[in-house]
């Protein structure tokens, strides 16, 4: 209900009582309709994959992705300086690929080749590989 009472100044404050019938413990309220169905725990079970799983070679790339414009040899043109490369497939636009070639290798490129309209633009960013058990810091 609704108590009055007086603050420090001698003012009535108005307030209504609440009880907190709920408290911490709300696992024994239940609202009909929402209910929570009761599973056995061994539903809650997630198994190791097998060793099967990790035996397994990886999938093997589709045909069309292997033509990148990294795998393509610039081919330089007569009159000017400049390098022109095959236009590329659909498919492998707004894609990031890397170079594979064979070890040893010092550096690895990746590239990305996006359209606009009719025109294409390759970026190729190439990485010096660090060799291991080197440092780059060399302390003297």
């Amino acid at each position: 209900g609704i108590r009055a009472s007086l603050d420090s100044s001698g003012s009535r404050i108005h307030g209504n009582r609440m009880d907190n019938t709920c408290g911490e413990d709300q696992d024994g309220i239940s609202v009909a309709g929402f209910e929570v169905p009761r599973s056995p725990d061994a539903s809650y079970n997630n198994p190791y994959p097998g060793n099967e799983d990790e035996a397994r070679d990886p999938p093997l790339v589709p045909p069309h992705l292997q033509h990148t414009l990294l795998s393509f040899p610039a081919v330089s043109t007569r009159d000017t300086s400049s390098s022109t490369l095959p236009l590329p497939q659909n498919v492998i636009l707004n894609h990031l690929y890397i170079e594979n070639r064979e070890s040893p290798r010092s550096v690895v490129a990746l590239g990305i080749t996006h359209r606009f309209r009719s025109k294409y633009v390759t970026v190729v960013l190439y990485k010096p590989i660090q060799r291991r058990g080197t440092s780059s810091n060399n302390s003297s």
